[in-house]
């Protein structure tokens, strides 16, 4: 919902206001380009104007509009704004304007905002609610309905936000994801199966501004027919976050050392594996400049998964491992798929669950692994990470 006359996109960032001012201008750049790239992935038109902690996207599509920048990491919030000059009968007609097109009945409320020094207005953001109260109050009576104001828990609620020069009139805040910019934070590797997990931690490490390279672990035989399908397609719905960023997916096959390990290993498999594929995500980190790795594991989640056995698999590598759904309870992480769109494709059955072992080794010892696993696993590793196939996505 929106002004009827909506002609911009008010844009809200959360930390980059906080940084020390050399940063911040970086981290709002960053963010504009990224706005700007997400609109060009969506076929919209704007042009983006950059004010210190908001960003204004002057456009004729503010449905759009605002939809794409709520789904850009940086972005607390948008809203569809009409834009008005900066006195109080201009707010009041704007805000008359909007009630008369979008009330529907039930409470209502006006909440207002007003930045910039004292002598930019001679009124206060309480004289912009009271005078824009009365406005919507008398529309709302020629309309024939029983106005009621309600501060606490209004069913219709228009927001102003006044600046120096010009005042923004909108009816609601469209939550974005937060965070920072992507492309902030230097990136990392993030190991992606295409289950639920995976996906959710990689987007995480994107909220926070670190591009992920996706790496996908080809189990052969032992993945299930529709599991590399599954993988293409959750990290297609990553890249929809980050058009601009080139993101594809770096595919390992690792079908003859999974066969090797679950036809010659018992209760360590899956533990050889996951050092195994952590090698393999630091060989390719290594050679595309990532400073780390990211994966879906949660504590006590799978048997791999324990407190005792993740120390075992960490210790294969010199590169910190992030793990953001550590302590995440799983309906949690589903919910999150669901949310930003990977639950569907995550879903799909592959049967990749015959890797693991009937009675796997939950409390291992690193040096009971290190005696189980191959001589030749870890140059294996590098091979197969160095023999991938990069596969260009597109969102």
């Amino acid at each position: 919902m929106h002004p009827p006359d909506a002609d911009s996109v008010l844009v809200r960032h959360g930390e980059l206001g906080v940084k020390s001012d050399q940063v911040r201008r970086k981290m709002e750049h960053q963010l504009a380009d990224n706005l700007r790239a997400m609109l060009d992935a969506r076929d919209l038109s704007g042009d983006i104007d950059q004010r210190r902690n908001r960003l204004f996207i002057h456009t004729d599509h503010p449905e759009g509009v605002t939809a794409a920048a709520a789904d850009t990491f940086g972005v607390t919030s948008a809203s569809a704004v009409t834009t008005t000059d900066a006195t109080l009968s201009a707010i009041a007609d704007a805000l008359a304007t909007t009630a008369r097109e979008q009330y529907d009945g039930g409470t209502f409320a006006v909440e207002a905002r007003r930045a910039g020094p004292p002598a930019a207005h001679p009124f206060s953001s309480s004289d912009i609610e009271s005078t824009g109260g009365t406005a919507v109050w008398e529309t709302i009576a020629g309309l024939g309905g029983e106005p009621v104001v309600d501060l606490d828990d209004p069913d219709f609620e228009l927001f102003v936000e006044c600046r120096a020069d010009k005042a923004y009139v909108f009816c609601e805040q469209r939550a974005g994801p937060g965070g920072l910019p992507l492309g902030t934070q230097r990136p990392v590797v993030a190991l992606v199966s295409g289950g639920i997990d995976s996906p959710v931690a990689a987007w995480k490490l994107m909220k926070r501004g670190a591009p992920v390279i996706p790496v996908y672990v080809d189990l052969g035989d032992y993945g299930g027919p529709d599991h590399r399908a599954r993988a293409v397609s959750t990290v297609k719905t990553l890249a929809s976050y980050a058009p601009g960023h080139g993101l594809s997916l770096n595919v390992v096959d690792a079908g003859d050392v999974v066969a090797d390990l679950t036809q010659n290993y018992g209760s360590l498999r899956m533990l050889v594996l996951r050092r195994f594929m952590l090698t393999v995500a630091e060989t390719i980190a290594h050679d595309c400049d990532a400073v780390g790795i990211v994966t879906g594991e949660a504590i006590g989640q799978k048997s791999s998964q324990t407190s005792a056995n993740i120390a075992v698999t960490d210790a294969v590598t010199t590169l910190p491992v992030y793990r953001p759904n550590l302590t995440v309870d799983k309906s949690e992480i589903t919910n999150h798929a669901r949310t930003i769109g990977t639950f569907e494709d995550s879903t799909i059955d592959t049967g990749c669950n015959r890797v693991a072992p009937s009675h796997p080794e939950t409390n291992a010892s690193l040096e009971a692994v290190r005696a189980a696993e191959p001589d030749d696993l870890f140059e294996r590793a590098k091979i197969c990470a160095q023999d991938r196939a990069v596969v260009p996505i597109e969102s």
